[in-house]
């Protein structure tokens, strides 16, 4: 199923002529190439933990995940997982192939992922980035997003693949 069209969900990439880039759901068939790109991203991810095959899986088919890719001629060039708790959405996972970098794909992920969560419901959309990510401050900062300082973050993990 591809996520309905709006002016962010389609567009050309800057640097040539080539096809459009689109935004479409995450299919499980997807996987492989989706840690391929996490990996040339430079995308920190836990393959053993919470980021294996089977974990992504059960977190589709639960129904509160919006997992999407941007994709051209075929290739994975980007993605974003969105997750939900019926109040909040979360925004995880964005990460653009480092040759679409700088050229939109990021903000057309997160514009997309935002109204999937908004069609579902949910008025709230955030996301945690380290403090050492200016990139991804940066960008969440140009798209609205407001960073809160008074939170502190507490995490308790079943395993350090978690």
């Amino acid at each position: 199923m591809t996520v309905p069209v709006s002016r962010w969900d389609k567009m050309k990439p800057a640097h040539d002529n080539s096809p459009e880039i689109s935004v479409r759901e995450f299919r499980i068939n997807d996987y492989d190439a989706l840690i391929s790109l996490w990996n040339d991203a430079q995308l920190p991810h836990r393959p053993k933990g919470r980021d294996r095959l089977d974990k992504i899986q059960r977190e589709l088919e639960r129904g509160n995940a919006v997992y999407l890719v941007a994709e051209l001629d075929g290739k994975l060039v980007g993605s974003v997982l969105g997750t939900h708790d019926c109040r909040k959405g979360w925004i995880n996972r964005l990460a653009v192939a480092p040759e679409f970098r700088q050229q939109g794909v990021a903000r057309m992920l997160v514009n997309a992922v935002e109204k999937r969560l908004y069609e579902l419901g949910i008025e709230m959309v955030a996301c945690l980035v380290y403090d050492s990510n200016a990139r991804s401050i940066e960008l969440f900062e140009k798209l609205g997003y407001k960073r809160e300082s008074n939170i502190v973050y507490f995490t308790k993990r079943g395993s350090p693949d978690v």
